[in-house]
């Protein structure tokens, strides 16, 4: 299997799809994704917690163990680690790595919208490859979605890259010339989040970007068909898209 570092240099974008169960995961594999993260929001919202607030360890975990060493590369949404001890997320990391993690997705926002101090968040980066060196580490950093300016993400975004992060993400970035500075700036690969008034991934791949994450909008999609198909019913409406077959589904639970 090619591995996930190889994957960010093949001349085009990963383009990395967000899963929240098996069924999920299972019907991307299918389609031939070689590589596919989770979604934080959608691990919390299925568990009925709120995201970004640290406390979806257990099912982030489970989740793990249930995609691992499936056929396909996992890259596992750890939000910040779920501590601000680089010991114990590196100790959680070694966990995710024996349960088949090829990767693993840290964050340094925070559920009450400011941000880990650079030197914390660069800390469990380095704890992290310390105790894992072949998990790649996207360093994430949000300070686009928090407005902060951009020598502020640059900075941050050195500091990541220089404690040994693989590859760097910046959500909330869609500006064509921010992204090619920001290309231009760093050694490891970018990620950016696919948002669909943004560029496609074709443009991303132009301006250089190395991986396009879908996020949450898989899921959040998802469950706005669900609910749109309820409603439509109840109305009277013919249920229309992509409707997948009982065996078709009972078949992803052998993959």
């Amino acid at each position: 299997m090619t591995s996930l570092h190889a994957l960010h240099h093949t001349g085009s974008p990963l383009l990395l799809p967000n899963a929240w169960d098996h069924a999920s995961a299972a019907a991307l594999a299918a389609q031939g994704f070689p590589a596919i993260g989770t979604s934080s929001l959608a691990v919390a919202a299925g568990a009925g917690l709120p995201d970004g607030m640290a406390v979806t360890q257990d099912e982030t975990l489970r989740l793990t163990r249930q995609l691992g060493n499936r056929g396909f590369l996992l890259s596992v949404d750890a939000e910040n680690g779920f501590s601000d001890d680089p010991a114990q997320v590196a100790a959680f990391a070694a966990r995710l790595a024996a349960a088949g993690a090829a990767g693993i997705n840290l964050e340094d926002g925070r559920g009450d919208g400011t941000l880990t101090p650079a030197t914390v968040h660069a800390a469990k980066i380095a704890a992290v490859k310390d105790a894992v060196p072949d998990l790649f580490v996207n360093a994430r950093t949000d300070t686009h979605w928090l407005r902060i300016q951009q020598d502020e993400t640059e900075a941050r975004l050195d500091a990541y890259s220089r404690a040994g992060a693989d590859g760097v993400f910046v959500p909330g970035l869609s500006d064509p010339t921010r992204i090619t500075a920001l290309v231009r700036f760093l050694d490891v690969p970018l990620n950016i989040l696919y948002s669909p008034t943004g560029p496609g991934v074709v443009e991303l791949g132009a301006l250089g970007v190395r991986r396009v994450s879908l996020g949450s909008l898989l899921y959040r999609v998802a469950l706005g068909a669900a609910l749109d198909t309820a409603i439509g019913i109840r109305s009277g409406r013919p249920v229309t898209g992509n409707v997948p077959a009982y065996s078709d589904v009972q078949g992803l639970s052998g993959e």
